[in-house]
């Protein structure tokens, strides 16, 4: 089924890019592809600049887009304000 190839793909490329797992929460068919959302939980940013052990996990959610062919074509971390609105 591609639905469930489409999210494979994107979970794995996140989990290659950032180096964790990364869980779907969004996919969806478009005229081009797929687009998708995944959250994956980092270290906080702020805990690090601090300089402090980061045991504090942020939620971050990621875009991605694939290609007809499932090929990744963009990715990117969403804003915080577009998080919230979940």
């Amino acid at each position: 089924m591609d639905i469930i190839k489409a999210g494979n793909k994107i979970k794995e490329f996140l989990n290659g890019q950032l180096g964790r797992e990364a869980k779907i929460i969004k996919l969806l068919k478009t005229d081009d592809g797929w687009t998708g959302e995944a959250e994956v939980f980092e270290e906080s940013s702020f805990i690090k600049s601090l300089g402090l052990p980061a045991r504090v996990q942020d939620r971050n959610i990621y875009e991605v887009l694939l290609s007809e062919e499932l090929e990744v074509i963009g990715f990117q971390k969403k804003d915080e304000d577009d998080q919230d609105k979940k």
